[in-house]
């Protein structure tokens, strides 16, 4: 089953382009306002994802309800974080500083989760194991 591989694959891809977007946009215009946004986005979205998208693809957990966990709480983490870090460092919209700060504490504690989550399913067994 590598749809979980090709799921975090393919959002890696999404972070990959976006990152590489608002560097280039960052040269471009000689403006520095999106480097922690632009570093969480490549760091996080593109090659945590796509690392773990390479973990998939090499071994499946035994544990299918928790490989599945850890799938969506790492898209939704890494999401969550990266809109929640542009919302409250360059606050491009007139939100409320309370509920921004809420969704940026909220995503980074999903990927958090998800990191928690993939720590443990290292230690489990894979279908391959007997």
């Amino acid at each position: 089953m590598n749809t979980y591989s090709k799921t975090l694959l393919r959002f890696s891809a999404i972070f990959a382009v976006i990152g590489a977007f608002i560097g280039s946009h960052m040269a471009g215009a000689g403006g520095y306002e999106f480097r922690t946004v632009h570093a969480h986005i490549l760091l996080v979205g593109w090659l945590t994802l796509f690392a773990w998208a390479v973990y998939y693809k090499i071994f499946m957990p035994a544990n299918k309800k928790l490989a599945a966990l850890h799938v969506w709480t790492a898209i939704i983490g890494a999401i969550g974080l990266t809109v929640g870090m542009w919302l409250y460092y360059l606050r491009p919209f007139n939100f409320n500083e309370t509920v921004i700060t809420i969704l940026f504490i909220v995503g980074g504690t999903i990927l958090l989760i998800s990191f928690a989550i993939f720590l443990i399913l290292t230690f489990l067994k894979t279908e391959d194991e007997t």
